[in-house]
């Protein structure tokens, strides 16, 4: 079999030629990462996260180096806003030589479905991308830290995303979360409320009214930045200009792992709904460990601004694992975790 073909991906119904995609807001709009980049050689990019109305984003600084391993960001969503992507950007699309997933984000359910079914309509994107979890807004956790609130969301946006696949971009918060209705923790709750939000108790609409099961999520992206602080001790002053924003890199790569590993054993492993590992993935192992953790593909972000390079490097690594593994195909390694006995 091909190397190509051994670690292709059908991530929902959206096919990837390898697992490794380029993670929102660190690839640009779409395709510029394309200066320093060959895409034909990743497997998709993620738009920036879009938003029905233009943002210029938080003040300078807004990205610092941590020493700890990684990065913060409090960009503050910045983006062009929902009218000048459907006219400037999402007419290039279908010229990005490979998958394209849409990001939305929102400070409301209703301009997450208003965007979400604006770019459901756009022709060429693969999939969308729900961004429920940015730790540099105001109140930008908040959807993805209640199970009843996420699955509500999902629901309205589920109604209005028809046509391509789902998927929800989870938060590191679920570590610490615990159900206010039956007290179950982690990151479990949330990821059914995700995928089948009529299950959720105290979800809105329809759902919560009949108890009806409905179709939510058809994959889940785990995790976003991890809420953090960096202070300079000389000016006694947040380096970043918001206080506060979202810890990506290495740093974070084994709380993601564990959330991944987590959800694909207690929820989508059983439910067949496929996981996006994100998180501190900046050499092929790192990737590797998500994989048999239960993700199927895997995003990178904070490696970008290192080396531009280093997603290639990541697939090759991912297919000459794959063949010293005997496997014919990355799925045959997906949450093949071996245990001691």
């Amino acid at each position: 079999m091909p190397i190509a073909d051994a670690t292709s991906v059908d991530l929902a119904g959206i096919r990837l030629r390898n697992p490794v995609i380029l993670a929102a807001g660190t690839a640009g709009s779409l395709d510029e990462m394309g200066d320093v980049l060959d895409l034909s050689k990743v497997g998709a990019v993620v738009t920036k996260s879009i938003t029905l109305q233009p943002r210029e984003g938080n003040k300078t600084w807004r990205i610092v180096e941590s020493r700890h391993g990684g990065m913060l960001n409090a960009i503050g969503l910045a983006n062009v806003g929902l009218d000048a992507f459907l006219k400037d950007i999402a007419p290039r699309v279908g010229s990005v030589p490979c998958a394209v997933i849409g990001s939305v984000a929102g400070f409301s359910p209703d301009e997450y479905e208003r965007v979400g079914g604006a770019m459901d309509a756009v022709e060429g994107l693969a999939g969308i991308e729900l961004n429920v979890s940015c730790p540099n807004v105001h109140g930008g956790c908040e959807f993805s830290s209640d199970a009843a609130l996420l699955a509500d969301l999902v629901r309205r946006v589920r109604g209005a995303v028809t046509r391509k696949p789902l998927l929800v971009k989870l938060s590191p918060t679920a570590v610490g979360y615990r159900d206010a209705a039956t007290g179950e923790t982690g990151i479990a709750p949330l990821a059914r409320a995700a995928i089948d939000p009529g299950s959720v108790h105290g979800a809105g609409g329809e759902a919560r009214a009949t108890g009806a099961r409905r179709r939510g999520a058809d994959a889940l992206c785990i995790a976003n930045t991890m809420p953090a602080m960096a202070i300079d001790v000389e000016a006694r002053r947040p380096r970043l200009s918001r206080g506060s924003g979202g810890l990506s890199g290495p740093a974070i790569h084994p709380v993601a792992v564990k959330l991944v590993h987590d959800a694909y054993t207690q929820v989508c492993k059983g439910a067949g709904v496929p996981i996006v590992g994100i998180g501190g993935v900046m050499r092929w192992e790192d990737a590797a460990e998500f994989i048999l953790a239960g993700a199927c593909a895997v995003q990178m972000g904070t490696a970008l601004f290192v080396d531009p390079r280093l997603p290639v490097r990541v697939a090759e690594g991912l297919s000459a694992w794959v063949r010293r593994q005997g496997r014919s195909s990355l799925a045959g390694l997906v949450g093949a975790l071996e245990r001691e006995a």
